[in-house]
């Protein structure tokens, strides 16, 4: 592609660039006729013609009806992106309802993504996705909070900001004690580590007998571990938000495309894809692009996704946000969008 944007002189540049606008503004092929009077330059229909015939000779064009205008091919818009696209700044506004609703609040992380997708739907006119890995964070604190003779709840917190309650069942005896020493005991040891490295340095020390701790407390702190381990086993595959699915169906007025736009539902649904696209933004820095068939979880249904990468406090990618639309997606304006939401996500992580 950045040979054929070389290969380009100066009037097929500006060409193309009106016909991608018009594009993007109406999803409607545009003829010659129609682009003269947009460029507003002395440049005749017939001359312009003669431009978009090379355009469409090099795979940058195409036209959808025989005596239709032009519409830019998969490619052309790749081209448009990756070399003529001039992108904006989110704007205050913008910027402005991003913060407000994505403010923490004493909200969960799981609810901040569900706002920021909203947010990014909302403010696109798109769909708006959020992707989250497996949890494997650093834990910050455990506690074991009395509910009844019997029953405790387990309070875990990440340095990431989560925080996810379980309810288990008290060792018969257990005095009320046991459940500061067992939090104690734990919260001496999983600074700074998983789940899993702390499960490892606790089994050790018991095994070892080198746990200050009684019989009563010690199966507590067991079973404590127990129940987020499953917790964790729950997570395995991460987890998926999208917002917003019905923009995707406003411009649908065929049978196949419904159909098709179905189909992405249930491939999103599925996660597998959608995870996968996830690892490609491990992958990379950035805002990256994915335009109808270069993914193949877009490809039928002629989407165009814009995907970001979002860090924690360690700077590790953790998760990553972007937006669905169709591939006339106003690139210039929602590629900043969603770098923007991104780094903010990031920010609330620290």
């Amino acid at each position: 592609m950045v040979s054929v944007i070389s290969e380009l002189n100066d009037r097929s540049r500006e060409i193309f660039r009106h016909i991608v606008d018009a594009y993007v503004e109406t999803g409607e092929p545009i003829g010659s006729r129609t682009l003269s009077r947009r460029l507003g330059t002395t440049l005749s229909p017939a001359t312009i013609r003669n431009v978009m015939a090379d355009l469409e000779e090099v795979g940058l064009l195409f036209a959808p009806h025989t005596s239709a205008g032009r519409v830019p091919t998969e490619a052309g818009l790749r081209l448009f992106v990756d070399g003529l696209l001039e992108i904006g700044a989110i704007s205050a506004q913008e910027r402005q309802a991003l913060d407000a609703q994505c403010a923490v609040r004493g909200r969960s992380l799981e609810q901040v993504l569900e706002e920021a997708s909203s947010a990014l739907s909302g403010l696109s006119g798109c769909a708006g996705m959020v992707m989250a890995p497996k949890r494997e964070g650093a834990l910050r604190q455990i506690e074991f909070i009395a509910l009844g003779p019997n029953r405790a709840l387990v309070v875990m917190v990440s340095t990431d900001g989560q925080v996810e309650n379980r309810v288990l069942d008290l060792p018969p005896g257990l005095p009320p004690s046991a459940l500061t020493t067992a939090s104690n005991y734990l919260n001496a040891r999983l600074t700074g580590q998983t789940l899993a490295e702390t499960r490892a340095v606790v089994t050790a020390e018991m095994t070892a007998q080198r746990a200050d701790l009684d019989s009563l407390t010690s199966r507590l702190v067991e079973q404590g571990l127990a129940v987020w381990a499953e917790s964790e086993a729950d997570r395995h595959d991460g987890y998926l938000i999208v917002r917003g699915q019905a923009h995707l169906l406003e411009d649908v007025t065929a049978l196949g495309d419904l159909e098709r736009i179905r189909g992405l539902f249930q491939a999103l649904e599925a996660r597998e894809g959608a995870l996968r696209l996830l690892e490609a933004a491990n992958a990379a820095e950035g805002v990256q692009i994915y335009i109808g068939a270069e993914n193949p979880l877009f490809a039928q249904a002629g989407c165009s996704v814009v995907l970001a990468p979002y860090t924690n406090a360690r700077d590790q990618i953790i998760g990553a946000i972007g937006v669905i639309g169709p591939t006339r997606l106003n690139y210039a304006r929602i590629i900043p969008m969603v770098d923007y939401t991104a780094k903010l996500i990031g920010r609330i992580l620290r």
